[in-house]
């Protein structure tokens, strides 16, 4: 790697807002959860820039953050906007790392059906297992109107509830407030509630599509998935003691030394 390492925001001709950084021909992509954005990302920043050697991306997926809120919303559609993305990089070496529903996402990505070939994949707390009680109540949701906010505060606290980050991030930071966007005097969350349509293929599936292996972990306190669970796709999968749901807030560090894996290219030995 030569040159400093620079950071900056676009958005890709599907409509996708990125934010990237690092300089290399490794490339490291980071993909939210449901009801998240980007911004979930920030504490572990610091620490891709310390160590990894190579760039990185991460987007706002289709009807999250500032990206297009445009369906279709299906895994598909997900993987094609971030298969597009890999395509205008051209890395010589792909590491994608997503969280619960973004790990499905890197999943079918890493399948080679969407083009690009995926070098490694990391996926932590996936929620495997769905009863039909749990995915009709993920459509309904779907099918229900954007709801509108008379103060951004209101708005912050329903998009943290959304995305499972109440109690942990701080309702006045910069990751709370990006969250939310204006509506015409009043305040919605930076979510299409007709994203929640997604749910419904086996998740299990989706994970066995991917060519290379997916490497899975979870919080220990993590309620939508069990180490039982992950460990009938992945024997080697994972947990991070003491985390919940949002262990790339929780426990940053932890999270990192997952995704760089055992002497990864891109990452130091």
């Amino acid at each position: 790697m030569s040159g400093p390492r620079t950071t900056g925001e676009r958005t890709t001709a599907r409509g996708i807002r990125v934010i990237a950084g690092g300089r290399g021909e490794a490339l490291l992509v980071l993909l939210h959860g449901l009801g998240a954005n980007a911004a979930v990302w920030d504490p572990m920043i610091p620490l891709i820039e310390a160590s990894w050697r190579g760039r990185w991306l991460i987007p706002d997926l289709r009807g999250h953050g500032r990206s297009a809120h445009e369906g279709p919303y299906g895994y598909a559609m997900h993987a094609a906007d971030v298969a597009a993305l890999l395509a205008e990089e051209a890395p010589a070496h792909v590491t994608l790392a997503g969280h619960s529903f973004g790990g499905v996402v890197a999943a079918l990505v890493a399948s080679g059906w969407f083009g690009p070939r995926v070098h490694d994949v990391a996926a932590f707390g996936v929620k495997i297992r769905w009863t039909a009680e749990e995915t009709a109540r993920a459509l309904e949701l779907a099918g229900r109107p954007a709801r509108a906010f008379p103060t951004r505060e209101e708005a912050i606290e329903r998009h943290l509830r959304l995305s499972g980050l109440a109690g942990l991030v701080d309702p006045a930071s910069p990751a709370a407030a990006a969250g939310v966007v204006p509506a015409g005097g009043e305040y919605r969350v930076a979510m299409d509630p007709r994203a929640w349509s997604c749910v419904g293929p086996s998740v299990e599936t989706l994970l066995g599509v991917a060519a290379p292996p997916v490497r899975l972990a979870a919080g220990s306190r993590d309620p939508m998935v069990t180490l039982e669970d992950m460990r009938r796709i992945d024997p080697a999968a994972r947990l991070f003691d003491g985390a919940g749901h949002n262990a790339h807030w929780e426990a940053p560090a932890e999270v990192w030394r997952f995704i760089r894996g055992a002497s990864l290219p891109g990452s130091p030995a």
